[in-house]
């Protein structure tokens, strides 16, 4: 009985033995196949011949092989390189002198060697863009939808007879409605530069419906090349209809800028609308307080360098504590002896201003800082090629209508939003009422540093970040203040809004600085009409 057990366990070891030997074989001998396409174009890549290297990676591109692509991009890059001891092909990477060496047919790491022992296998730019060409004709089989989608806006122009029939396959049965209209330009852009009067025409339709760079480049030269009148005056208007939408959509990139800007004006400038309108308090730190809720954000992500994509998410929070318990601060300090003397205010925040500045400058360092953006806010979203709305300025636009539409919750429909409006209405009837006045001046001004801080956690994202942060919008924030009416908070979102879209309207047509100028001046005039903003806010001010 043992001997049977026994005997029948080394027959099974010995064919699973046997088993994996053959799959080891196998496997080696498939990579030696793989590898040997490589070898077999080899002499063509060491030729001096363009034509011949040209043919080389032409066969390897149509191979089998799974590693080709990583052959030719080691190939573009300057990375494959022939052993002169033995011949063997390697992977080179590294300094000048001593490079890191990987066998290409094995993958094992050789160590280093001096590049000297090295036969590098050399290319020029004729071949680099036949090579960016190759690779960019592989992507157009990727699965991954996003791959194809890049490689074909690579090969708009290409005219290879290969790659035109994969793209006119595309433009038939793509599973992306996107990649089949863009296949559709690439074969038109093709199609113009042929004799074939009817092709013309009908590639003409179907670019006049496209906004790409690509396109607009093949119409011009065919408007300018063209033989036949007809078809070169039906692409001048073909062009003139893109170049109009270009204008419009330019118009609609000039107008979400202008929304970001306003958005930003609208962050820093509800604080200030905040403790003016409620304490008549002219805070000249305000910019300061933004200030140190930029700092606060690149702060935690030094202290998190790991969790970047999730800094702004804790920084928020931070940011507004932190701006916030310093405005408490000062306002216990300084404001609360100063209330009724409107200039000594000025004068006293000016003065802290100052001095934040320069903590600033000798705490953490007088040059602006690096905050980075998360993942999620970088890039832009592309509606069309052209328009292009970037993730940074989108987020600041919701973010700004998030933290209007709090304060205003919770100056309407909380218990301190209630005391708030009482004091601000009729202080003296307030502390007849039991209403703790110093107290809730404190924490208005609080609040409207805490507000302070988070516009300063927004602009962190689209801002230098240093000690003068702040001094670029104190300005515009208090004229904000001011043209759309002291203490009210739909009158500084209309009016930060309208500022900022009206500057940058501006700005093409009369650069930066005149348009801020003709800005200020339509404010004072508009000022002189309504002296009390767009929405007169009722408060402290009127008692007076």
């Amino acid at each position: 009985m043992l001997y049977f057990i026994f005997h029948t366990f080394v027959r099974k070891s010995t064919f699973l033995w046997l088993l994996l030997l053959l799959s080891l074989t196998g496997g080696v001998a498939m990579a030696s196949s793989h590898t040997a396409i490589l070898k077999d174009n080899l002499e063509l890549l060491l030729s001096k011949s363009n034509n011949d290297k040209l043919q080389a990676i032409d066969n390897i591109s149509r191979s089998d092989s799974p590693e080709k692509r990583r052959w030719l991009e080691a190939l573009l890059v300057g990375e494959l390189y022939q052993r002169k001891s033995d011949n063997e092909l390697v992977f080179a990477t590294g300094a000048k002198s001593q490079l890191s060496i990987t066998s290409v047919s094995t993958g094992k790491d050789l160590g280093t060697v001096k590049k000297r022992k090295l036969r590098k296998l050399k290319i020029n730019n004729k071949l680099r863009n036949h090579l960016h060409n190759t690779l960019a004709g592989l992507d157009l089989s990727a699965e991954n939808s996003d791959v194809r989608l890049a490689a074909i806006k690579r090969l708009l122009s290409s005219e290879n007879a290969t790659i035109q029939a994969r793209i006119a396959e595309m433009a038939r049965s793509d599973s992306s409605q996107e990649i089949r209209e863009i296949a559709n330009t690439a074969l038109a852009i093709v199609s113009l530069r042929t004799l074939d009067d009817t092709k013309v025409k009908a590639a003409i339709d179907i670019l006049s419906l496209s906004f790409s760079p690509e396109t607009r480049s093949a119409l011009k030269d065919f408007t300018r090349d063209g033989s036949n009148a007809e078809l070169v005056s039906r692409a001048e208007n073909a062009l003139a209809n893109i170049e109009r939408s270009a204008n419009y959509y330019a118009k609609i990139e000039t107008v979400f800028f202008g929304l970001s800007t306003g958005s930003i004006l609208v962050m820093c400038a509800i604080g200030l609308a905040i403790t003016f309108g409620v304490m008549g308090v002219i805070n000249m730190a305000h910019g300061e307080l933004m200030m140190l809720g930029a700092y606060t954000t690149y702060f935690v992500q030094q202290l998190m360098p790991a969790w970047i994509e999730y800094s702004l998410l804790i920084a928020l929070p931070a940011a507004f504590l932190v701006a916030g318990s310093t405005g408490v601060i000062i306002e216990r300090l300084v404001i609360r002896h100063l209330y009724g003397r409107p200039l000594e205010t000025l004068l006293a925040t000016f003065g802290i201003s100052l001095l934040l500045q320069q903590a600033v400058r000798t705490l953490v360092s007088p040059q602006n800082v690096i905050v980075e953006n998360p993942q999620w806010m970088s890039g832009a979203w592309e509606v069309n090629p052209l328009l292009s709305l970037t993730y940074n300025r989108l987020f600041i636009i919701i973010f700004a209508m998030l933290v209007f539409v709090v304060l205003l919750y919770v100056l309407r429909y909380s218990s301190f939003g209630l005391r708030l409006r009482a004091v601000a209405q009729n202080r003296r009837m307030a502390r007849a009422m039991g209403i703790p006045s110093a107290r809730i001046d404190s924490l208005t001004f609080g609040l409207g540093a805490g507000v302070a801080g988070l516009a300063g956690v927004a602009l962190s994202q689209i801002s230098n970040v240093g000690p003068n942060l702040g001094q670029a919008y104190i300005i515009d924030s208090f004229l904000v203040v001011v043209f759309g009416g002291v203490g009210n908070l739909f009158g500084t979102l209309i009016g930060g809004l309208s500022l900022g879209i009206g500057t940058k309207l501006l700005e093409p047509s009369l650069g930066a600085v005149m348009a801020k100028v003709l800005i200020l001046v339509g404010v004072i005039l508009f000022i002189q009409k309504r002296p009390r903003g767009l929405f007169p806010q009722r408060g402290r001010a009127s008692e007076a």
